[in-house]
């Protein structure tokens, strides 16, 4: 039998599908692992990168000038890809940020790139 898990689709602000949450691993939209979410809410790259935490709605938020000090996380194995859904729920309405707070996946989407892109990916050569 198969494991079945609940995929949680994470909208950005202007609401559009942004990811998926298959906790504890995050997906993009394409089924590609992207990072993963801790306990506290805290979100990382599968580079293990701070990139934010998890909000409500859920959407990944992050201060604009956050990240510096926070300590690189050790990687977990990387999970299987998914299939993503062929639809999913409209998203809520999504309340206005607060000044100093981004929307990862609307206005930093490149820090949280799959294992085969991004700038910290190791040469193949």
């Amino acid at each position: 039998m198969a494991f079945q898990f609940k995929l949680i689709p994470i909208y950005t602000t202007r609401g559009d599908l942004g990811a998926f949450l298959a906790y504890p691993y995050i997906y993009n939209p394409s089924g590609e692992w992207i990072g993963w979410v801790t306990p506290e809410r805290d979100v990382y790259s599968v580079y293990g990168g701070y990139v934010g935490w998890l909000g409500k709605g859920p959407r990944i938020l992050r201060k604009q000038a956050d990240s510096f000090g926070r300590v690189r996380q050790s990687v977990p194995q990387p999970p299987e890809p998914i299939r993503p859904p062929a639809r999913v729920p409209l998203a809520p309405m999504m309340p206005e940020l607060p000044m100093g707070i981004i929307d990862v996946l609307d206005e930093d989407p490149d820090l949280m790139p799959c294992l085969d892109f991004g700038e910290e990916r190791m040469d193949l050569e």
